[in-house]
């Protein structure tokens, strides 16, 4: 048997054969009571995926961007102002939704590769009165993780609402909505992610949790711009799957709800584990044939590595060589492309995999000229995976 094609870009991520099937059953009704049963497990696992005990949770047809401008236009009114903090390319993107809504952006963009300092924040909150901060925790551009232990207090204390994109970290990093981040009350009120990635479902399925101010702030306004988007349209379908507002995507929802069930036999905790050591082996056997990762290690996201390549190393030769081997990975976006290119390590792809591509992208570049000792790479990679999982225990 051949081996499988190795789906490493960002995402979508590779999908395991039980979440295929659940997708390949015959579609049931919307309102049958078995399909009701269904969403209701599927709204359940997000609750708790979150740790969400007031509030809504809302599992939509949709993309990540779809729920990005859902979370926006139901928490910040035309007019009322909004702070993007940005660590990259989909950071950016919130500011250009908030516009495309009538909301006032300021926007805080990161050099590329680094984080927005927390002083540059706080100068940001005291300077102005913000209705919420957008946050995005992993930019799938750059692979840089946010640091939410330094920013949750930092926009609570100010009064905004904190607004987390999770598309490239859900399932992957923790980000529980119950959890307090100093005084009772800082917590992140508004979480949103996509399918296709660390959740390892294809796309076309997004997930938001609204805590209970962000739900306030939508019922304080009386109308938003909006009609499929408004989450008080969805609440009484979200409260009680057998009513109707439009129709859910029924095979995602059935597919989500087996992809759950795997990620809770895993484990939470075990699982975050996982990704943020395959990371830091991913990026650590990378370095050691020439690679450079943007993102320094103590800002690197454990689900995503932006790597700029070697001198002399072709972009389009380098990433079509691969796919002849059966690695997909992505370009660089922005002022990366051709430059780097994005390798994504998250969802369920195993640490064997991991190292079967690095296999082959160290035969890649030695087939474009490079000198290279193959197994070095997969000797780096298995000595920082024992070692970090050692550690983690």
């Amino acid at each position: 048997m051949s081996e499988r094609e190795l789906l490493l870009v960002p995402g979508p991520t590779m999908v395991e054969a039980e979440v295929l099937e659940a997708l390949a059953q015959e579609p049931l009704s919307h309102v049958d009571p078995r399909f009701v049963a269904i969403y209701v497990e599927a709204l359940s696992q997000t609750r708790r995926l979150f740790q969400l005990t007031g509030g809504a949770v809302f599992l939509l047809a949709g993309s990540g961007t779809m729920a990005m401008e859902m979370a926006l236009v139901n928490t910040v009114a035309p007019e009322e102002r909004l702070l993007v903090v940005s660590h990259g390319y989909f950071g950016d993107r919130f500011a250009r939704i908030a516009a495309a809504f009538g909301i006032q952006a300021d926007l805080l963009s990161a050099t590329w590769g680094q984080r927005v300092p927390a002083e540059e924040v706080a100068a940001a909150l005291q300077s102005q009165h913000y209705r919420a901060v957008a946050v995005t925790h992993v930019d799938t551009s750059t692979g840089v993780e946010a640091d939410l232990s330094s920013l949750v207090p930092l926009v609570k204390a100010h009064g905004a609402l904190f607004l987390l994109d999770g598309v490239c970290a859900t399932g992957a990093i923790e980000e529980e909505m119950g959890k307090t981040y100093g005084d009772l009350s800082y917590t992140i009120d508004l979480v949103f992610s996509g399918s296709q990635k660390a959740l390892g479902l294809p796309p076309g399925l997004f997930l938001l949790a609204m805590g209970e101010r962000a739900l306030a702030a939508r019922r304080a306004m009386p109308s938003i711009p909006a009609y499929y988007a408004d989450a008080l349209n969805w609440l009484p379908v979200m409260e009680d799957p057998s009513r109707y507002f439009a129709t859910p995507p029924v095979n995602m929802v059935t597919a989500y709800r087996v992809a759950m069930r795997r990620l809770f036999a895993e484990g939470l905790e075990v699982r975050y584990l996982r990704h943020r050591v395959q990371g830091q082996a991913v990026r650590a056997a990378l370095r050691s044939i020439g690679f450079t990762p943007l993102a320094e290690e103590d800002v690197a996201a454990p689900t995503v590595s932006c790597l700029r390549y070697p001198a002399g190393l072709d972009d389009a030769a380098f990433r079509g060589g691969l796919a002849r081997r059966g690695v997909i990975v992505a370009g660089g976006l922005a002022e990366t492309k051709g430059l780097a290119f994005r390798l994504g390590h998250l969802g369920n792809v195993t640490a064997v995999e991991l190292r079967r591509a690095l296999a082959h992208i160290s035969a890649t570049m030695v087939e474009l000229g490079a000198h290279l000792d193959l197994p070095v790479a997969m000797e780096i990679f298995d000595e920082v995976m024992t070692g970090g999982l050692e550690v983690g225990r």
